[in-house]
Parts: structure tokens; C-alpha cells; sequence
């Protein structure tokens, strides 16, 4: 299980990477700022909404996610710039994290997501409760209408 595991980061990590270091050397094309909760015994569900800023204008959007390898409980708000955005419906749909991190009490982190359509984004989060985090997540994304 855990090979599998280390494995499924590795895959991951090769898949993500590369664009995420493309990203970061380019202007964003759009800003987000979120804030959620998440529960985690081994494996774990977060849920949140949050709001992109696109041309002008905000679309408020909703987030669900899994993630493996997590213990703990916490809360979350994150900004951050999105990247390869076209049209604000690229921007719906699955993103693949690569992430680690560790909370006690508060404290903050770093993702980097992408999503099927090209879409990246670089998110700073700010965390509180308890939870101890390593592994591969995966959050869906979806604009309000």
C-alpha cells in the first residue's frame, strides 16, 4: 500500500510539475480567494466555495475534494493566481494537487493544482486546527451560475 502510494505522488508529481514551474515564470491570468473546512481519518473530504476574479469580473465558485494520507481536522482560506485560463468554463473541472504540509493550531502552506483543461493554480493557504497532511489530493471545481 505504501509503495503504492509513494508511487501515485511520483506519477503525479512528473504529470504536475512541469507546468506548475511554467506558471509560476508567467502573468497570472486570474486571481481566486477561498475558504473551507476539511475532516480526515487516513482519507479525506474538504468542501469550500470561493471566488475567482477573471477580465473585470468575480465568479463565484464551489470546491469538493478528496485527498489520502491525511489525519486531522481543520479550516482553510487561500489566494492565489490562476494560470492557462482561456474562458471562465476552463476553469471547472478536476484538479490534481501535489502538496504536503503540517498544522497545529495555525499555520500555512503551499498547493499547486492542475486540471484537465491546462488550467493551473498556485494557491497560498493559511490553515487552523490539527492535521497532519502528505500526499497526492484532488479537488472538483465548478462555477456557480
Amino acid at each position: 500500500m505504501r509503495r503504492a502510494a509513494v508511487a501515485l505522488v511520483a506519477i503525479v508529481s512528473v504529470a504536475v510539475l512541469p507546468s506548475v514551474t511554467l506558471a509560476k515564470s508567467t502573468r497570472p491570468d486570474a486571481t481566486v480567494s477561498l475558504s473551507g473546512k476539511s475532516v480526515a481519518a487516513g482519507v479525506g473530504f474538504s468542501w469550500g466555495k470561493g471566488t475567482l476574479h477573471y477580465k473585470g469580473k468575480s465568479y463565484p465558485f464551489s470546491v469538493d475534494g478528496l485527498s489520502v494520507g491525511d489525519v486531522g481536522a481543520s479550516s482553510i482560506t487561500a489566494t492565489g493566481n490562476v494560470y492557462h485560463l482561456k474562458s471562465v468554463h476552463d476553469f471547472n473541472g478536476q484538479y490534481t494537487a501535489v502538496s504536503a504540509g503540517a498544522t497545529a493550531g495555525g499555520g500555512g502552506g503551499a498547493a499547486s493544482m492542475r486540471n484537465a483543461n491546462g488550467v493551473v493554480m498556485n494557491l497560498k493557504a493559511t490553515t487552523r486546527g490539527v492535521e497532519l497532511k502528505a500526499g497526492v489530493d484532488g479537488i472538483k471545481v465548478t462555477v456557480e451560475k
